[in-house]
């Protein structure tokens, strides 16, 4: 394949290309509010596989199809008429957003995007660039995030071209997204509710609009199933090149364990932190605010690998919120290989 095209959203041609590459079966990177993800029509089979191939990524793993609005959802999912105002009520609150939901899939979703299973994780995004590429594709479009299996999620275009160049169509640059960590994903077809991977959306938050409990999923360590129920819940996962320590969320404990190491330390280090040593810092943000935090996470590791470190030192902020998004992601980064 040759280079991959660096599109503009900016550019009504560009972005007129890029829905005509989606519609015809290629694969195109594109920003939505929380990372980049990788595009291709969640109708065909043979395209969707192009985005394991591209990717890396194990049949297993199954993805999330992206909607431009919510009156498309008939096209890849049934909602049993039980259900039918719960979902309806997780879509007016939360969509467009970053909520994802796994819902029965209709027949016309590929076995490939649910890794067999009948619920299909649907959501309609936010980012107005991903809503005009999604508008400009006419089809519903099948995106995990855009970057080789297992390493750490891009939040820019370079991120993308980073791990991806030359081995998809394009990406459709829209600068830097904004939440940073993927999306909420729940399964609303069980009482209680199941809460597969956090994000911006809260279980506090669901509970509030449905009125139903959420029970967080706890992976059973299987590595290599015959199929995951939701897509963003493998064991390791967003993990960087270097091996990632994490430390208990105080300016002690980090200075402790960058003492405690021989190897060549870089560090995610929040405003105001003081370091000892020689270690190449990468300015993590306001630890106060964890919005701040997630936006500059996955970009901040990247940095931090780009800069030949062999460890990266990182605290772990406190639970609650997205910061349960941000121990999640950090958490699954720092499992051994």
């Amino acid at each position: 394949m040759p280079p991959t095209l660096h599109l503009d959203f900016s550019d009504l041609d560009d972005l007129s290309h890029a829905g005509t590459l989606l519609r015809d079966g290629g694969l195109v990177a594109f920003a939505t509010e929380t990372v980049y993800g990788l595009g291709a029509n969640a109708l065909s089979a043979e395209a969707v596989a192009g985005i394991f191939a591209a990717k890396r990524r194990p049949s297993w793993d199954p993805l999330i199809v992206h909607l431009a609005s919510a009156e498309q959802l008939t096209a890849v999912a049934v909602v049993p008429v039980e259900l039918v105002e719960r979902v309806a009520a997780l879509a007016d609150a939360f969509w467009p957003g970053p909520l994802t939901l796994l819902l029965p899939r209709s027949s016309a979703v590929p076995d490939a995007v649910t890794a067999g299973r009948e619920l299909v994780g649907v959501r309609v995004p936010a980012h107005p660039a991903a809503r005009a590429l999604l508008a400009a594709a006419g089809v519903p479009v099948a995106a995990p995030s855009a970057n080789l299996f297992g390493h750490t999620s891009p939040t820019t275009a370079a991120h993308v071209l980073a791990d991806l160049d030359g081995r998809i169509d394009a990406v459709l640059d829209a600068g830097p997204t904004s939440i940073g960590v993927e999306s909420t994903v729940l399964d609303p077809t069980q009482t209680p509710m199941v809460l597969y991977r956090p994000g911006a959306v809260t279980a506090e938050q669901l509970t509030a609009v449905t009125g139903v409990a959420v029970e967080v999923f706890v992976p059973t360590g299987e590595a290599r199933p015959a199929s995951m129920p939701s897509p963003g819940v493998g064991i390791r996962h967003y993990a960087p090149r270097a091996r990632l320590v994490l430390v208990d969320g105080t300016s002690e404990a980090l200075q402790a364990a960058i003492a405690s190491e021989a190897a060549s330390v870089g560090v995610l280090l929040p405003q105001g932190w003081l370091m000892d040593g020689e270690v190449v810092v990468e300015d993590w943000g306001n630890w106060d605010d964890p919005e701040a935090l997630a936006a500059g996470l996955f970009a901040g590791l990247r940095a931090l690998d780009d800069s030949g470190v062999a460890v990266i030192l990182c605290p772990l902020p406190k639970a609650g919120g997205i910061g349960d998004a941000i121990r999640d992601r950090l958490q699954k980064a720092a499992r051994p290989a």
